[in-house]
């Protein structure tokens, strides 16, 4: 099957999406190449009606209603530009799986807030890429993992094993988006030693920051934070964040790491280039001592290589500070670049192998990564008219 993945993360900067072919699964050797590539960022003032989405009391029903909508058309326009474009090179798509927007992700009960249930929310309407497109669609892929006893997250795990597991080697694939997220595959490729969790912010309050401060989406190549100085005391508050200290599995997300979470800190009070500087190092540490920490050699984890993925890996100031810190750890430090792939393929990539194997019909979760009770077939089919033509 040629399957489209498309991925919309937690840096909300747009729809990120890959077309591959794959083979085999469910058993057999699965086989993967990457055909094309696509991307359709998010115009400004639907980015900023997000930022404010995932801010408590930020939008109503009727704004995430609308939203839904929306972000549905934004997805469906960029499948059908890649579905002509297949055409023109004699390829078409036969699946697309659409992880859609995270809005809210509550993946633990904490009754003082009044959360009874874990629960999560992602905006991006997949009947609108069908009625569009005329392809069926595998979306809202984080619910069935919910309600088996997971955590919803994270999810691409089970596709990292698949794409990116070697025989003999101990590597962990460590995502750099807007929240930090590591998958270590174990050598003798077990499922079930897989261990995979989010270990904090890695873009977000980057992005935040650029933005407040500097009006910049991003502070492109880290060279803001290149400039700055590290403020010892904040980073210090910083790195006393409870979730730090929280045992695997678990996932975050924005609601946890934002300028109004982390207020007591003075991050936000310090110039621009320091306060860049300053957040750099946090995601870089915090990074390091969650392998340190969550990742012991306890148990034959082992390290050999780490591979970084994400918008992060091409941040040259965030990935030197990384491969110094993992680098101490005794692991090989690379990018996707660096191995002839690319960086903003791998979630993308890895939501096309779980949608793949929903449509299969095959469980497409793993309980070590999320905690849950057992696999699910995650995610919802939506179809096209039986006589409808492609």
């Amino acid at each position: 099957m040629n399957v489209l993945g498309v991925m919309s993360g937690t840096s909300m900067d747009g729809a990120d999406a890959v077309l591959a072919r794959f083979r085999g699964g469910g058993g057999e050797p699965f086989a993967w190449t990457v055909l094309d590539r696509g991307a359709a960022p998010y115009p400004p003032e639907l980015r900023a009606r997000l930022a404010r989405a995932i801010t408590p009391g930020g939008a109503d029903a009727v704004e995430l209603t609308l939203l839904h909508a929306e972000l549905g058309e934004h997805v469906a326009e960029l499948v059908s530009a890649m579905q002509a474009r297949a055409a023109t090179a004699g390829e078409r798509i036969d699946l697309v799986v659409a992880s859609g927007q995270t809005i809210w992700h509550e993946p633990r009960v904490d009754p003082a807030r009044g959360v009874r249930l874990p629960a999560t929310l992602q905006l991006g309407e997949p009947a609108r890429i069908v009625a569009r497109c005329d392809l069926p669609v595998v979306s809202d892929l984080r619910q069935g993992d919910l309600a088996e006893g997971g955590q919803g997250a994270p999810l691409v795990p089970f596709g990292d094993l698949a794409l990116y597991g070697e025989a003999g080697v101990a590597r962990a694939v460590h995502n750099l988006g807007g929240i930090g997220n590591l998958t270590w595959l174990p050598p003798d490729l077990d499922p079930a030693a897989v261990v995979a969790f989010d270990t904090g912010p890695a873009n977000c309050l980057l992005d935040e920051l650029a933005w407040t401060k500097a009006g910049r989406d991003r502070d492109d190549g880290g060279r803001l934070a290149a400039a700055g100085r590290v403020d010892a005391a904040v980073l210090e508050r910083l790195m006393a964040h409870p979730y730090l200290r929280l045992p695997p599995p678990k996932t975050t997300g924005r609601e946890a790491f934002n300028l109004r979470e982390l207020a007591g800190t003075g991050l936000a009070e310090l110039p621009a280039e320091d306060a860049l500087a300053t957040a750099t190092a946090f995601t870089v540490a915090s990074t390091a001592a969650a392998y340190r920490d969550h990742l012991p050699a306890a148990g034959g984890r082992r390290l050999d290589e780490v591979w970084l993925a994400g918008g992060g890996a091409r941040n040259p100031t965030l990935v030197a500070g990384l491969r110094e810190a993992l680098g101490a750890l005794g692991a090989r430090v690379s990018t996707f670049e660096e191995r002839g792939m690319d960086s903003a393929d791998r979630e993308a990539l890895a939501f096309a192998v779980m949608g793949y194997e929903a449509w299969h019909g095959r469980v497409n979760t793993l309980p070590s990564a999320t905690g849950a009770r057992r696999a699910a077939v995650a995610g919802r089919i939506s179809r096209p008219p039986p006589d409808a033509r492609r």
